[in-house]
């Protein structure tokens, strides 16, 4: 039986029963922050055994997770990754000791598979048949994933900011996705809000203990695979925290065991356009500010962390540490350059923790014989297109046979690639009718072109690409023209941005006066030649670039 023993307040140490699901809050000073007691001495009997006929996943650790009888279940596999010694990304920065934690080996490809496993295991033991999650992305398709196993249907709500891909990767799951046009911390109000409403269960994250707990097997993993020795750094990408602070329970809880020397010192690491915890701590502050986040990755942009940074402060005190912050173009070289080097690809979230890495080892912050683990989380598909664009290539043509190239043919394809590429955004339900106007442009010029398929869609790649022009229909499910546009003039970042909006319809004396003043131009569908409409287009955007 694994169930906690109890749980402990680590702020005035005192103990209260273990419930579970209820918000695991101190019945005697009104602390978040509890942590789960169990048989730690017939755990550690166990451990000095070699964990005898255990499996490789996070289930070999089932003594330390909050059920009652994991034996019992039929558990979702999550866990049990590889750790891999850095062979050239780290050597080249002058270190030799560095592991990479590889949690794409997943279900999902993140280490939220450990989070989703353990969450999703205790609703069952609890017979709960139906829940609700607000996350960045990556949570979300692990518990979609994780629920769809267990029977469970799960609610998701995920700011329309998030990569379309990743929604639809928790829809195919069978999660009912529900978008939200505004930032996490505005859809996590409206997913608690949804929750008490419909009496259903809303996963809290860190304050959730089988959400928490799950975490602590990544330390145990990385303490086994080291051969029972604890790292000098750990290192990790985050957006609210929860997943360091998971960890850290497992290396207090070998520690406490006797079974490492040390707690490692702990690393964290934020997007320069959304790093409360980086701007508090370097402010030596324990409780960080929100702020707005302003950052392409999004899967990193909780603007408020909460009482999570003052728990993650309290550990850097504690055992050492420090946070530091990159810029989104840093993340982008780093991600590439880890690819290039180690043949691994991440997501844009992990590879913000590998630019904060090579920001350490340039600026001495890491001694040359220390060991390093960084967790390395999800896989580039399907965000690199969103690094990389869709037009990640450029055709060079010198002649047309393999003849050498004359000298003006060279010099031709060298400015054409020197010239700065024009972005067009479409947004069109219509495929068809965004296929040929893409050929048109395409044709006409080197354009790099995106297509949005509603005005959601539209939104999320506009600040994204920030495109030269926007061309718009009026008439998409979801989010309508004029609600696209209303949008668009509203964010700072999109507001300058040309907009062409195209009706199927007559528009009314009304409609008209609502889009006035917000947009370039308004045609009707079939008013002018596909090509002549694609003509006015390129004025509208050499009016623009002023060519």
């Amino acid at each position: 039986m694994a169930k906690p023993k109890f749980l402990q307040c680590a702020i005035c140490g005192k103990q209260q029963p273990y419930e579970p699901f209820i918000p695991a809050v101190c019945k005697s000073c009104d602390s978040q922050w509890l942590e789960a007691h169990y048989d730690f001495t017939s755990f550690k009997r166990d451990i000095l055994r070699g964990l005898p006929n255990r499996p490789n996943n996070l289930w070999r650790y089932q003594d330390v997770l909050p059920l009652n009888d994991p034996a019992a279940l039929d558990l979702y596999p999550a866990g049990g990754t590889p750790l891999w010694l850095s062979q050239r990304f780290a050597p080249k920065l002058g270190h030799d000791h560095v592991y990479f934690k590889d949690e794409r080996y997943g279900p999902t490809s993140s280490f939220k598979d450990r989070q989703a496993a353990v969450a999703v295991a205790a609703m069952n033991e609890n017979n709960i048949r139906e829940a609700v999650i607000a996350s960045t992305g990556n949570a979300a398709v692990a518990y979609a994933a994780a629920c769809a196993r267990a029977g469970i249907k799960l609610w998701v709500f995920m700011t329309s900011l998030v990569p379309q891909e990743k929604l639809r990767e928790a829809a195919l799951f069978g999660a009912e996705v529900i978008r939200v046009s505004g930032n996490y911390d505005q859809t996590k109000q409206i997913a608690s809000q949804f929750a008490q409403r419909r009496h259903l269960l809303l996963d809290r994250g860190a304050s959730s203990v089988p959400a928490r707990e799950s975490m602590k097997t990544i330390a145990y993993e990385i303490v086994e695979q080291l051969g029972w020795r604890a790292p000098d750094w750990y290192i990790q990408a985050v957006s609210g925290g929860l997943g360091p602070l998971g960890v850290y329970q497992g290396f207090k809880e070998l520690f406490a065991m006797g079974l490492i020397d040390r707690v490692p010192k702990l690393a964290i690491i934020q997007a320069e356009g959304c790093s409360p915890m980086v701007q508090a701590f370097k402010a030596g502050k324990d409780v960080a500010e929100p702020v707005i986040p302003d950052t392409r990755i999004i899967i990193l942009s909780t603007g408020d962390p909460g009482k999570s940074y003052t728990y993650l402060w309290n550990l850097t005190q504690q055992y050492g540490g420090l946070m530091e912050s990159v810029t989104d173009a840093e993340a982008f070289d780093a991600m590439r350059s880890l690819a290039k080097s180690e043949g691994m690809a991440v997501e844009p979230a992990t590879s913000v923790a590998f630019a904060g890495l090579e920001k350490m080892l340039r600026e001495g912050k890491i001694g040359a014989e220390e060991t390093v683990v960084v967790n390395c989380t999800g896989h580039t598909f399907p965000v690199e297109k969103h690094v990389m664009g869709e037009q990640w290539a450029v055709d060079v043509h010198l002649s047309e046979d393999q003849s050498p190239a004359p000298r003006e043919g060279l010099q031709a394809a060298l400015e054409n690639l020197d010239e700065k590429a024009t972005t067009v955004l479409l947004v069109d339900d219509n495929a068809d009718d965004a296929l040929l106007i893409r050929r048109l442009l395409e044709g006409k010029k080197a354009y790099r072109v995106h297509h949005a398929k509603d005005g959601w869609e539209g939104l999320a790649m506009a600040r994204q690409h920030l495109p030269d022009l926007i061309i718009s229909d009026l008439t998409m499910p979801g989010i309508d023209g004029f609600g696209f546009v209303e949008e668009l003039k509203l964010d700072p970042r999109t507001k300058d941005i040309p907009v062409v909006v195209v009706s199927a319809k007559d528009i009314t004396t009304e409609e008209r006066k609502r889009l006035n003043g917000h947009i370039e131009a308004l045609y009707q569908k079939g008013s002018l030649p596909t090509r002549k409409f694609v003509d006015k287009m390129i004025d509208v955007i050499e009016d623009k670039n002023g060519a």
